[in-house]
């Protein structure tokens, strides 16, 4: 897993990177070597009372995958995310078997229920 943590506006401490990367990791059992870029910002907008964003981007052999979500906390934010981020790729895999399975059961020819004739 190639992890890149940026912050935009704000600095990210030690602690908050390796908080993400043990959040992050989840996503390793899901998808073969994924490549993630998290990136941390904060609204400077007083009305917001959710400032803390973060932002996920996921790169893998499949489609890319995002996710934004804010929160009062830094840490929150990125819980937020990752269950978001582990979602998708749960729907991911899901389509991706039944496809598979799909054209498989439907190349069968499906039974009229009238007897064919025989040829003799």
């Amino acid at each position: 897993m190639e992890l890149r943590v940026k912050g935009r506006g704000v600095e990210v401490s030690a602690a908050v990177r390796s908080y993400a990367e043990k959040r992050l990791r989840k996503l390793e059992r899901q998808l073969p070597d994924p490549r993630i870029e998290l990136e941390i910002s904060a609204e400077h907008n007083p009305s917001i009372k959710a400032h803390h964003v973060a932002e996920a981007t996921v790169w893998s052999n499949g489609p890319v995958l995002r996710a934004r979500e804010s929160s009062n906390d830094v840490r929150a934010a990125i819980d937020r995310v990752v269950d978001k981020l582990e979602a998708q790729a749960a729907r991911y895999r899901g389509k991706r078997k039944d496809r598979r399975h799909g054209r498989r059961a439907r190349a069968e020819p499906e039974p009229t229920g009238e007897a064919e004739p025989e040829l003799e």
